[in-house]
């Protein structure tokens, strides 16, 4: 059985992409509230991560009427445990991240959209790399060779193509040298160009120039920074679909503030295109609306990977 088995065609998951229509009403939630705190996962450095959210901040502070703030978490695992403990309200999060979370608590967070790839898709892949001068042709020379996984909680960098290849019979512990976490996406591409591991994982579109690094995804924010050509590594194996990560907001948002900020989100793409595409990192077709159905299949592979690991 293959992932794209157990997923289906991403695109085939029936979404709503309806406005929210909010009356004004009282604000008494906003009494006391103090700021609206956005997370915002790790993987790309601290500086570009505040650069490309810097825009959304202004903007949702003026749809809330409260100040917000922005915490970019040095790994996956900060955002989710601001979101646990109610210090964050909102965050865009991997589908591992949030299956994580939901293991933890379901009542916690809730997805409430995902991002449309150009085609209308909603998946991505993982590719494994390596530097383009590698004598490492294809996936069966990696045999023996050293893995940079991205981090322990992102779906691309390391829940998917592990439980790819295991469902294939491969165990990178029997089949890699060694494998290790590179502290997050952007790291671990680093750490392949600088030789401390012969390969790593990544996520991207698959969609759109090779030589930007897709349409969007890891390896085109690296271009886009500067920190990487395209020409200087090669992909050697590509996973099946994963589903694209969720928007999510905390459970106990005030209802205002929840409507207000989804048809916020939902607009964003049309009223303010430079700033969405800031905070995409790249091009893609839009947000749709989506729930917890959607990430089922991803609760599941990180249920058995915990019970792996006890």
């Amino acid at each position: 059985m293959t992932f794209q088995n157990l997923l289906g065609t991403a695109s085939a998951v029936a979404v709503l992409a309806v406005t929210v229509t909010v009356t004004p009403a009282a604000a008494d939630w906003r009494q006391g509230f103090g700021s609206f705190n956005i997370g915002i996962l790790g993987g790309e450095n601290e500086a570009d991560r505040l650069r490309r959210f810097d825009c959304m901040k202004t903007l949702v502070s003026e749809v809330l009427g409260v100040p917000v703030e922005l915490f970019p978490a040095a790994d996956y695992a900060g955002v989710m445990q601001g979101l646990l403990a109610g210090q964050l309200h909102m965050a865009g999060l991997g589908p591992a991240a949030y299956a994580g979370i939901y293991l933890q608590d379901p009542e916690a967070v809730e997805p409430v959209l995902t991002r449309a790839q150009l085609d209308g898709t909603l998946g991505y892949y993982a590719v494994m790399y390596v530097r383009a001068d590698s004598d490492i042709q294809s996936f069966e020379d990696m045999r023996g060779r050293t893995l940079a996984y991205a981090d322990p909680n992102s779906a691309s960098g390391y829940l998917f193509p592990r439980g790819q290849l295991r469902l294939q019979g491969i165990i990178d512990d029997e089949y890699f040298g060694r494998t290790g976490f590179a502290g997050g996406h952007e790291q671990a591409v680093i750490a392949v160009l600088n030789g401390q591991y012969d390969a790593g994982v990544t996520w991207t579109s698959l969609q759109g120039d090779y030589a930007q690094g897709y349409s969007r995804g890891n390896l085109r924010r690296m271009v886009d920074n500067g920190l990487l050509n395209m020409n200087d590594i090669r992909i050697i194996w590509t996973s099946d679909i994963i589903p694209n990560g969720p928007t999510v907001f905390r459970k106990d948002l005030p209802e205002e503030a929840r409507a207000l900020m989804l048809d916020f989100l939902l607009s964003m793409p049309a009223k303010h295109p430079e700033c969405y595409k800031l905070t995409a990192g790249g091009e893609d077709g839009g947000y749709v609306q989506i729930d917890h159905a959607f990430y089922e299949t991803t609760v599941a592979l990180r249920r058995q990977e915990i019970a792996a690991s006890r």
